[in-house]
């Protein structure tokens, strides 16, 4: 299969991948557009990282099939790897080299012509904020600077599409929102970025979101698709003294698919949003809780995620039941 210009940049059909009896990733289908900054958002265990290897050509699957740049998964492995830019979570950086030293490395790895390697280097340094720092060993840097270089390096060779697993774990907050600064530019200029993260607020930074529970694509979406069409409950916010105790009541009270703490609050997953309001505040104010707020919100991804999962277990609990 020859390199193609038109169609998804990414491209899986069925794909599956097992270790033994354990199915790490469930038949999933999903394309991913150029330029087109697509996540895989869910738990560790999920799958996440496994079907990256397999897009990157670093895994071959068990059944199904896809395409990275027009390349064929199972036949053109190599030729994926020279037309994508890795970064695993633990950033691939050598520890003993210098900034320079790691840079020079990678444009050997990626074999840039030479009157090419001194501007990308050059570019690099600059992206990452190292200027000052170029002759410093790696293992000197802090976990931000890192991963920028991490994430250069990854771009040295400028390939076309970029995989990023799990690119920001560990990293601080202000780190995290610089980094993701850098993956729109490149966005903007046409690269494709395929990430994967457990965090909720980096998924509404995509344009679109594979959710991905024990190996199977349980939606796929805009972050604005997945809240609104995909969240069949409504979501109540409330606000009252002793929420972990009033979790437990909630839970029991018909009507309620769920209640898991939000920070301070209570997000109470609902069948009927606005006539459950006055039922929950009247439920929690007749034992004994002291109500501050309770209304309808918009759901918000982590909403969206708790209630696709707790519609699977149900479901598996379902059929296990049947099968006894």
């Amino acid at each position: 299969m020859s390199q193609s210009t038109e169609g998804p940049s990414v491209e899986a059909r069925n794909l599956e991948k097992r270790f033994g009896d354990f199915v790490a990733v469930d038949r999933i289908s999903f394309d991913v557009r150029k330029g087109e900054i697509f996540g895989f958002l869910g738990p560790n265990g999920a799958g996440k990282s496994t079907t990256i290897r397999m897009l990157c050509g670093l895994l071959s699957p068990t059944s199904g099939e896809g395409t990275v740049a027009g390349y064929d998964l199972r036949t053109e492995s190599e030729m994926i790897k020279q037309h994508i830019g890795y970064m695993s979570q633990r950033f691939s950086l050598y520890e003993d080299l210098t900034v320079e030293e790691n840079i020079d490395f990678y444009g050997g790895i990626y074999r840039i012509p030479s009157q090419r390697k001194r501007a990308r280097k050059e570019w690099v340094i600059e992206m990452a904020g190292l200027s000052d720092h170029r002759g410093t060993k790696t293992a000197f840097l802090p976990g931000g600077w890192k991963q920028r270089l991490a994430l250069g390096c990854a771009i040295l060779h400028e390939p076309p599409i970029l995989f990023l697993d799990e690119p920001t774990s560990g990293v601080d907050p202000i780190s995290r929102r610089n980094f993701w600064d850098l993956i729109y530019g490149l966005s903007e200029k046409g690269v494709t970025v395929f990430v994967t993260t457990h965090y909720m607020d980096e998924a509404e930074y995509c344009d679109r979101l594979g959710l991905l529970y024990r190996g199977e694509l349980a939606a796929l979406g805009s972050p604005r698709e997945l809240k609104s069409a995909r969240m069949k409950e409504a979501v109540v916010e409330i606000r009252c003294e002793r929420p972990q105790d009033a979790i437990s009541l909630l839970e029991d009270l018909p009507g309620v698919r769920g209640a898991a703490l939000f920070g301070k609050a209570i997000h109470a997953v609902v069948e009927r949003g606005a006539e459950a309001v006055s039922m929950l505040r009247e439920a929690l104010s007749s034992n004994g809780f002291t109500v501050a707020r309770a209304e309808s919100i918009t759901p918000s991804l982590e909403d969206v995620f708790v209630s696709l999962v707790e519609v699977k277990d149900r479901q598996e609990k379902a059929v296990a039941e049947v099968r006894r």
